[in-house]
């Protein structure tokens, strides 16, 4: 699992800032950056960023141009917080296959042509993505378009918390100059001069159970796009054990969901989820403890965050508990760690 971000995909943000009229400074300043994206021979100039500081950047452009579409429309014309309200539409669907129908009957229904999420199953594959128009079908395939259909791939993954295996994606528009890094992205063969953008994936993934809960979406959109970039895409992560941490989440404030409680949620008795999880060399406590220490992590790259407020967070009403804790899962203290960052940032 990468926490980086090519610098590139901050220049993209900054010139939609920049084309419609606005100072991005006070995005930088927020985000933490000492130097300007837009300005290779800046001496302090980096070819990465952390991906909580491009995520600082995504929240600052939404905020600015009311967009909250995190790049998975294909198009400009989103109503601000269609993104938002559609993942609230999706999150009480039983599995992926309706979670992606109901994905699609929003966009649908309320948005033109441009923005429709397009999905057609058959008994092998499941094919997601976006119609084209003609004239975009001449163009050379870009980073935005790349940038869209791997949002929505790890978009499902995260519903199902397990990383989702792709057959193959089509792009409507000619093959790219650098074509090593859409392989690299999807990890499965790529096809140019397409009809259509597509993801394809195994019809059985659409019986996948959706694992969050609009608890654990409200976390997930307070910081996106962070989780989706840090997502594991090993597909040796597709085990009982990743779906257990999933349905843990990030949010501890109000406390963990049971034990029974998880286990019921995926069809299957308490001993048979316990010995499930020995076989794969884990137990409840420890997947509780990673998950915690994840969040954790992630509350400690917001700065606006105090430490006792982290642990607060993390549901520790006594914060020498917490820093005890943290000591253990990470050998720093809150304050170690949160310092180490800050200069490797730097």
């Amino acid at each position: 699992m990468s926490d980086r971000v090519p610098t590139r995909f901050v220049r993209t943000l900054l010139r939609m800032v920049g084309d419609n009229g606005y100072d991005f400074s006070a995005v930088l300043n927020d985000a933490g950056l000492e130097f300007n994206p837009l300005d290779e021979t800046d001496p302090a100039y980096r070819a990465e960023v952390s991906a909580m500081q491009y995520s600082r950047v995504y929240q600052s452009v939404l905020s600015q141009l009311q967009d909250e579409t995190f790049g998975t429309t294909g198009s400009d014309l989103v109503t601000p917080g269609a993104f938002r309200m559609m993942c609230y539409c999706i999150i009480s669907c039983g599995n992926l296959g309706q979670a992606i129908q109901r994905a699609s009957e929003f966009y649908r229904t309320f948005f033109d042509e441009r923005s429709q999420l397009y999905a057609n199953f058959s008994d092998h594959y499941a094919r997601v993505g976006y119609r084209s128009s003609a004239h975009l079908q001449r163009a050379r395939v870009g980073v935005s378009d790349a940038y869209g259909l791997s949002m929505w791939h790890r978009f499902f993954g995260w519903l199902c918390g397990r990383p989702l295996e792709l057959k193959r994606v089509d792009f409507a528009g000619s093959r790219p100059q650098r074509l090593e890094k859409y392989e690299r992205l999807f990890g499965c063969p790529l096809y140019f001069g397409q009809p259509h953008d597509l993801l394809y994936f195994d019809s059985a993934c659409l019986a996948w159970p959706i694992v969050h809960t609009e608890h654990s979406l409200r976390e997930f959109l307070r910081t996106a796009p962070y989780q989706l970039l840090l997502m594991e895409n090993n597909l040796d992560a597709d085990n009982l054990s990743a779906q257990v941490k999933a349905m843990i989440g990030h949010d501890f404030s109000e406390g963990f969901p049971g034990f029974e409680t998880i286990s019921a949620a995926l069809n299957m008795s308490a001993p048979t989820l316990r010995r499930r999880l020995k076989r794969e060399g884990t137990t409840f406590q420890r997947l509780k403890d990673e998950a915690r220490c994840e969040a954790a992590i992630l509350c400690l790259d917001r700065q606006e965050l105090s430490i006792n407020d982290v642990a607060m967070q993390m549901g520790f009403t006594d914060p020498s508990a917490f820093h005890r804790s943290f000591k253990k899962w990470t050998g720093q203290t809150p304050g170690q760690f949160r310092a180490a960052r800050r200069r490797r940032e730097s």
